[in-house]
């Protein structure tokens, strides 16, 4: 059944406020709000979706195919799980570290393969135009590697990370803003994409940031510390001796956009249940399956925040390989609703 105007603007305007306190809570809070975020929010945000988008047929012609962004994600996590303490003394920690720089070197060019794969799988349904179609992004992403045409670690390292959590964040919310018409959601989008202004241009007070070692030891363990140095390169934003310090004026700004988009991007999943009916086809058994999953998954963070982050790296990067139809669509969408007027759907 559809949802009245009035449901789906009330969503609206608890997405802005949502958005508010996301933020609020960020700048308080920024390294504590992200791990918890995603240690608690994430699983469940991944565990949910990835249901929601097989009953969508992951928006594909034919989703065999998606099986192969599950072995590419596999592929990625095996070097995350030989750096774990335990395993570094079986397998040696010299082989678990060029196997970790090896993957490092191809992960860009990972996520690069498979979102241009996934453009092909929304628009192509013939295998034989599909396989082609995959070796030609193999074989240009080697040519571009080869010549340096452009950054391909630029969209690697954010297709996954920014792009996915705050970018296909905002057009989602733009697709459906074109569909219900909304000003509730004409503002949201608006607001979202005003909040990296807000925190880039507030003042902030690294001395004010007090981090326990347990806080400080957990984000290091989600080696996210790696995406705010790549941040912080990429925007000019390091220090004057040319390092990045993650307790800085531009340290802290980073992560509270991190803590920001990560946050909100779960609570916009959740607080669109009834617009996105994701929770309609969760039978009994598969809820007792997600919730077991998810306590789980809690448990292992609680444990070991290094454990639970390579536990779940795999689940995380399916997560994000199985969503890229899904942007695509988005983005077909918008541009559907812009030059043609009409009201798109799903």
């Amino acid at each position: 059944m559809k949802l009245s105007a009035e449901n789906t603007k009330s969503i609206d305007v608890l997405n802005i406020g949502l958005i508010i306190l996301s933020l609020i809570v960020a700048f308080k809070i920024p390294f504590e709000l992200f791990l918890f975020s995603y240690a608690v929010l994430g699983p469940l945000h991944y565990l949910t979706e990835i249901n929601w988008l097989n009953e969508k047929n992951y928006f594909v012609k034919e989703k065999k195919w998606m099986w192969l962004f599950v072995f590419v994600a596999v592929l990625l996590t095996i070097p995350v799980i030989l750096l774990l303490p335990a395993l570094k003394s079986l397998n040696g920690e010299q082989l678990a570290r060029s196997m970790y720089k090896y993957s490092t070197d191809f992960f860009f060019s990972f996520f690069f393969v498979t979102f241009l794969f996934a453009i092909s799988l929304v628009y192509l349904k013939k295998w034989q135009y599909i396989l082609l179609s995959l070796v030609g992004i193999i074989a240009g992403t080697v040519l571009i590697l080869k010549y340096k045409l452009f950054s391909i670690a630029f969209l690697g390292m954010f297709l996954p990370t920014i792009l996915h959590v705050y970018v296909f964040t905002w057009l989602f919310m733009i697709y459906g803003t074109f569909k219900t018409k909304n000003k509730a959601g004409i503002i949201s989008c608006v607001l979202l994409l005003l909040c990296p202004f807000v925190i880039f241009t507030s003042s902030v007070n690294p001395e004010s940031y007090h981090l326990s070692e347990s806080v400080q030891s957990n984000f290091l363990k989600s080696d996210f510390q790696n995406v705010s140095a790549y941040i912080a390169q990429v925007f000019g934003l390091l220090n004057d001796d040319g390092k990045f310090h993650m307790v800085s004026e531009a340290g802290i700004k980073i992560q509270i956009f991190i803590a920001f988009c990560y946050t909100y991007h779960y609570l916009n999943w959740f607080s669109k249940t009834s617009v996105i009916g994701w929770n309609k086809n969760i039978t009994k058994p598969k809820f007792l399956i997600v919730l077991g999953l998810w306590l789980v998954a809690m448990g292992l963070y609680w444990y070991d925040y290094k454990i639970g982050f390579a536990a779940l790296f795999t689940l995380s990067l399916i997560h994000v390989f199985f969503e890229f139809p899904l942007n695509v669509v988005s983005v077909q969408g918008i541009y559907h609703g812009i030059f043609s007027g009409t009201k798109t759907g799903k």
